[in-house]
């Protein structure tokens, strides 16, 4: 079974695991959540958040990144640039005005609306995957890309994952471009992947 295989029998078995929750236990799950993300130092620390809008049956993220503007902090968001397949990240100042459903119809900003942000200001980032390892390995959903930007910074913000636990499991196939989060949130948990690396 070659990688990519197995990778995508991962994939289909925890997005079907994700969307045979009910909406009541996503909502809830994903408020418990939110609550521990935003009390982490890592977030408490930061000044910009590279945040994520959810679409399908992820973590709802909508509360967790009204409370990033809440707090004063610089939101910023990712854009699907289809010219260079990459992630443009934008500075997202007002959720009812500067953002729309785009590529896969996932809320993006409106480039024409929003400044471009320099990536060297992000302190945080909330990384979106299918799939984790206690390690903080991560199964995302293919594309690479944020593999790609996290290989264009030229600094290393802290990187964390919110996910409901059924997400998380023992192995992820990982290969030598995958990058680890330090931090992962769950509904019951948060893991600290750093800690677990060193130990191993």
């Amino acid at each position: 079974m070659t990688m990519q295989t197995m990778k995508q029998g991962l994939r289909q078995r925890i997005i079907a695991g994700r969307e045979a929750l009910s909406l009541q236990d996503r909502k809830r799950y994903s408020t418990e959540i939110t609550r521990k993300f935003t009390k982490l130092p890592d977030f408490v620390r930061a000044r910009s958040v590279l945040g994520l809008m959810s679409f399908g049956a992820e973590f709802e993220s909508d509360d967790c990144v009204r409370q990033v503007l809440a707090d004063g902090k610089q939101l910023l968001l990712p854009y699907v640039n289809r010219t260079t397949r990459q992630l443009d990240v934008y500075r997202v100042d007002d959720l009812e005005t500067q953002i729309r459903p785009g590529s896969y119809g996932i809320r993006e900003p409106i480039p024409a609306h929003c400044a471009l942000a320099d990536l060297d200001e992000i302190d945080l980032i909330l990384l979106p995957g299918v799939a984790f390892g206690r390690d903080g390995s991560r199964l995302g959903y293919g594309g690479g890309f944020y593999d790609k930007l996290l290989a264009r910074l030229k600094h290393r913000p802290a990187l964390v994952a919110a996910a409901f636990s059924l997400q998380v499991v023992e192995n992820i196939p990982q290969e030598p471009t995958d990058r680890k989060v330090d931090c992962l949130v769950t509904e019951n948990e948060i893991i600290d992947c750093v800690a677990l690396r060193a130990g191993a």
